[in-house]
């Protein structure tokens, strides 16, 4: 499970650094090589509930066998791939496999350490490796897009693949119990992934169609109509829902839920946009801009064994506000980046105050997604925590990548690509401050819970 996890974990941040000369090996326009992100993320948090739910009814260790050999397939496929369409069509398929690995991991982890120092051990295994594979993969991508090139941020997860299946198949007990409450909502999965990916693309096709077109008034419409008819559909299935709507009654998981949107957002387009600045504007390689980045992955680490020291005496809804504010700082300070600028001027420092901020967050917002949920309630509460924050990463690089891409024009200089780019972080910051503003206004004060912050991400 613990190699499933860094996998799954590893994808959301592989291939970031190696998005220019994926861009330039297939010929990707600036505002289509965010599909290589966007596909992954809209998949795997639009189908991550589903994914859950086929897990609980058809047993997890099937589901998991059957998600690694697509998780790998599409791997290769996308390693392979010979244009922009190929590799967007691979990353979502990825998306999918993900969307089933990772619910039917953390399931039959439990299932194996249901309590005592062992359940403690084995989740401390997991968290770790979970940390890892999104604050490595930067590093991991850099290092095999310039030593080996671009396609292996594809290929490596390959023999990861076969190592996990081989394990699993000898190694993990088949389920005890399997739920049969009802077959799982596929039409609901299809109109929320659907709805959030024609949302993304009509904001993303204002680089060559004005907003007032009818073509991009068109898309949002049926984007609207799309994610409407998925509220209906959750009100009225007979099956068994994705998502029960009375659960964002709850002003803790309806706030951080919004909270952890706009983080998602704004965290996502910030490793882009950094990614970008480093290699496009300020010229490092591959590797170099890996190695660049540990600042911010260990600003990361630093920031959650802070959450967890901290959870302890102060309320989630304070340390959301403390970590989004000092996030915001960070990104406020990106938007100052220059054409004629260095790591050590421009990226070092606010890449530490980010990632510090950022690891504040993570784990509070896990226990605000929970606090007052029915303990049978508990796991859709996480699940939807961790679809929120994977549809935000791609609604909000999508947004702010069109702003970015506005911002610099058709003749892309370093000066002009430093414009986009400080803009968009910049933007990013503001996005903080809305998220600051709802933990401050709709999460209810609450005294800090012993443990409270230590709670395990579900993603």
């Amino acid at each position: 499970m613990a190699v499933v996890q860094f996998m799954v974990s590893l994808d959301l941040s592989v291939v970031n650094v190696g998005l220019p000369r994926i861009g330039a090996g297939l010929g990707f326009s600036a505002p289509g090589l965010t599909w290589v992100i966007h596909a992954y993320a809209l998949t795997f948090g639009g189908l991550l509930m589903l994914g859950g739910k086929v897990a609980d009814r058809y047993g997890h260790k099937r589901v998991l066998l059957l998600g690694l050999p697509l998780f790998g397939l599409a791997s290769l496929a996308g390693g392979l791939a010979q244009e922009p369409g190929q590799l967007v069509a691979a990353r979502a398929v990825q998306g999918v496999g993900a969307a089933t690995l990772a619910p039917a991991s953390m399931a039959l982890l439990i299932s194996a350490f249901p309590s005592g120092r062992e359940r403690v051990r084995a989740f401390g295994v997991w968290s770790a490796t979970n940390a890892a594979g999104a604050a490595l993969g930067v590093l991991i991508g850099g290092l095999l897009t310039q030593y080996a090139g671009w396609r292996w941020v594809m290929f490596v997860n390959v023999p990861m693949v076969a190592v996990a299946f081989a394990v699993a198949w000898r190694g993990v007990a088949a389920d005890r119990s399997v739920a049969r409450r009802g077959r799982p909502d596929v039409l609901g999965a299809f109109l929320a992934t659907a709805g959030a990916a024609l949302l993304v693309f009509g904001v993303v096709s204002t680089d060559r169609h004005a907003w007032t077109s009818p073509a991009t008034l068109g898309t949002l419409a049926v984007a609207a109509a799309l994610l409407a008819a998925f509220v209906v559909v959750e009100r009225t299935t007979a099956r068994d829902p994705l998502i029960r709507l009375g659960l964002l009654a709850n002003r803790s998981v309806a706030g951080a839920n919004a909270y952890t949107l706009l983080l998602g957002a704004a965290m996502t387009s910030a490793f882009y946009f950094v990614s970008l600045y480093l290699q496009g504007v300020l010229g490092a390689g591959p590797a170099r801009t890996g190695i660049e980045f540990l600042p911010f992955a260990l600003g990361v680490v630093v920031g959650s064994v802070l959450a967890v020291r901290l959870g302890y005496r102060l309320a989630p809804r304070t340390l959301l506000v403390g970590g989004g504010l000092l996030t915001a700082a960070g990104f406020g300070w990106f938007g100052l980046i220059s054409a004629d600028g260095s790591f050590l001027a421009d990226v070092l420092g606010p890449s530490v105050v980010a990632g510090i901020g950022i690891g504040v967050c993570l784990a509070p917002a896990t226990s605000a997604a929970t606090a007052g949920v029915a303990r049978h309630e508990t796991g859709s509460a996480s699940g939807l925590l961790s679809s929120s924050r994977q549809i935000g990463a791609s609604l909000g690089l999508a947004a702010l990548g069109t702003v970015a891409h506005d911002r610099t024009g058709r003749v892309a200089t370093p000066a002009a690509l430093d414009d986009g780019y400080s803009l968009g972080m910049a933007v990013g910051a503001g996005l903080l401050v809305v998220a600051v503003l709802i933990a401050l206004v709709v999460l209810p004060r609450t005294r800090a819970s012993s443990g409270a912050a230590a709670a395990p991400l579900a993603d």
